[in-house]
């Protein structure tokens, strides 16, 4: 594996038509938005489950790219994060017992590091690993920020209609016609960033593999995660600003006042990532940084 030696910064557009790309379970699923300004949301942690879903199914059963934070729903088993410190613990020989807890700081480290290396999302995302049995905790060397939409989003409320029944002890009529309702976006195109730490993936083992393979996800993770609910999501762009040293050569926000994401048309409204613009500031770039496009 490849030693990560540099600072990165990026950006990631991705869009949705009609769909909903991140539901507030607080708000009766309704598309997240900001209430002041209007403008949708989708958090890093829905974007980290995407990338998470990505990892498993492309590197199933392969050495070091398990998932820790894993989705029943791919995996088709129950993942108890106690449980997975505890068996750590027992391949290095420690035998634990279920209530059992480690305190020797040694000990910690030790399988810290071993699950660190076994889990791509633990040196990727970090994790709390200082529950159950305690294996202390990680700060991983992938951050990312809330994506939050160019213009405002307008959900949409349809009535969902079934024309099955399905108790026959029940009276027909009662069991079809409208049973619910789903909630959409005409159209959203939202704008990510994100912070990879070099000094942070010497700690976590986070390789340049494993930058390639987390690079790979955001291109492709919406094609591997499709669901009706969501609609057509899509990735448009990915913007990488490389530093040629550790702790970097200017700060994140001077690098994405450079990327600039515009409406050609304001008087319409937008329905399609052809209705915007994405005007790239190369010309400017401070010294010892480098843009690379992606997608």
């Amino acid at each position: 594996m490849s030693q990560l030696k540099n600072r990165i910064d990026f950006m990631y557009i991705f869009d949705v038509q009609d769909g909903n790309p991140n539901g507030d379970p607080d708000a009766g699923n309704l598309p997240r938005v900001d209430i002041e300004t209007g403008k949708g949301l989708v958090t890093d942690v829905c974007l980290k489950r995407k990338v998470r879903n990505y990892v498993q199914v492309t590197k199933q059963d392969i050495d070091g790219f398990d998932i820790l934070i894993r989705s029943k729903e791919l995996s088709g088993t129950e993942t108890y994060i106690n449980g997975e410190i505890r068996k750590t613990y027992n391949s290095m020989g420690a035998n634990l017992k279920p209530k059992d807890v480690v305190k020797d700081n040694d000990q910690i480290e030790s399988a810290r590091k071993l699950m660190c290396s076994k889990y791509f999302d633990i040196r990727t995302f970090g994790a709390v690993l200082s529950t159950g049995p305690n294996a202390g905790q990680v700060r991983g060397a992938v951050q990312m920020t809330f994506a939050r939409s160019v213009d405002p989003v307008f959900p949409l409320e349809h009535a969902i209609t079934v024309c099955a029944a399905r108790d026959e002890n029940k009276p027909y009529d009662s069991q079809i016609g409208i049973q619910g309702r789903k909630y959409t976006i005409p159209y959203g195109l939202y704008v990510c960033h994100g912070f990879i730490s070099a000094n942070l993936a010497q700690q976590t083992g986070f390789s340049q593999e494993d930058l390639d393979l987390f690079f790979d996800a955001l291109k492709n993770m919406f094609d591997v995660d499709r669901s009706a609910a969501r609609g057509l999501m899509s990735a448009q762009r990915l913007i990488v600003f490389k530093h040629d040293s550790v702790l970097g050569n200017a700060p994140a926000n001077k690098l994405f006042d450079l990327v600039k994401v515009e409406r050609r048309d304001k008087s319409a409204p937008a329905r399609s990532f052809a209705d915007y613009e994405v005007i790239v500031d190369s010309e400017h770039l401070p010294a010892g940084v480098m843009i690379e496009e992606l997608i």
